[in-house]
């Protein structure tokens, strides 16, 4: 039987929440969507938040919609959890991304975590701060555009220089919870310790088909978020073999264990020793490997199997 899900979401051009709805549609799932009302302003730091008015007006539209013959809704991000909540005609199977539940919103995001038929999280840190049962299932990785290219070429479609080392920083740096400061700083302390020179790319706004080609140019990916769920930049990077240093935050020490060279750290100092031994060392990482685990079909698998449980219950 084709499960027929009402999606509802703050914006479907979500390249991830995109990525979700095509690998749902290919394995036979019948997805419809509903956006959030109202203009978006789109800022270097992403997408300003609707007002209150906007997400109450997504009330009356889930509420229509729940009566035109759905067998769920999932709410994408815990803002639209309250409209899909309020309609009495169908289960609900909530999914958190991460600023949701670590930033202003968290404690809504929480309360309509206990309401809903199932939880969909990120990460297990996710999983731990909702403090109700949740499938963990991080956003998947399109292997068939991540993948390995030759770094040389790749620097040369990007103009970059071939005889210094680059890291790679794929974020707008007025980010606040991406830590930009501390990546320059990281970067800076890094470039005195290791022969040759060394330049911090940072990026934004490039076409997603786009980035593998910065992947590969990269001889490092440094990731100093404050928090995080389960970062696509990481995983598109194992995906592309690039090392990654990080700091502890999400599921990036459970996506990069076993990964080499790779490390996951807390202080300046120990963000700066990876990223020199990661530089000095070279060459690519085991990452494509262990990124496997987090495809788009493995992802689309997951979720049709909380959508059964939300209609067994």
């Amino acid at each position: 039987m084709t499960v027929r899900v009402l999606n509802v979401v703050t914006s479907e051009e979500s390249r991830f929440f995109q990525h979700q709805v095509a690998v749902l549609e290919r394995q036979g799932v019948d997805c419809a969507t509903l956006e959030v009302p109202g203009e978006r302003t789109e800022t270097d730091e992403g997408t300003d938040p609707r007002s209150v008015t906007d997400y109450i007006r997504l009330y009356p539209q889930v509420l229509r919609a729940s009566f035109g013959g759905y067998d769920l809704v999932h709410a994408n991000y815990g803002l639209t959890a309250p409209a899909a909540l309020a309609q009495p005609n169908l289960p609900v199977v909530l999914s958190l991304w991460g600023s949701d539940l670590f930033k202003t919103f968290g404690p809504l995001s929480r309360l309509c975590a206990r309401l809903a038929d199932e939880v969909i999280v990120m990460s297990q840190e996710m999983a731990d701060a909702v403090g109700v049962p949740c499938h963990v299932i991080p956003h998947g990785v399109d292997l068939s555009l991540f993948r390995p290219l030759p770094r040389r070429a790749a620097r040369e479609s990007l103009g970059w220089r071939r005889d210094a080392r680059h890291v790679l920083f794929p974020y707008a740096m007025v980010r606040e919870e991406k830590n930009y400061p501390r990546a320059k700083r990281v970067t800076e302390r890094a470039a005195a310790a290791v022969d040759g020179d060394l330049e911090l790319q940072t990026i934004h706004g490039v076409p997603h088909d786009r980035m593998p080609m910065y992947y590969n140019a990269a001889d490092a990916l440094l990731l100093t978020s404050r928090h995080e769920g389960s970062p696509n930049s990481v995983k598109e990077a194992m995906a592309c073999d690039v090392p990654v240093v990080s700091t502890d935050v999400g599921d990036v020490r459970e996506r990069l264990d076993g990964v080499e060279p790779s490390a996951v750290c807390t202080t300046d100092d120990e963000l700066v020793a990876a990223l020199v031994r990661v530089l000095r060392q070279g060459g690519r990482s085991n990452g494509r490997e262990h990124a496997r685990e987090v495809g788009l079909d493995q992802m689309g698998d997951s979720i049709r199997s909380v959508y059964r449980s939300a209609l067994e219950s």
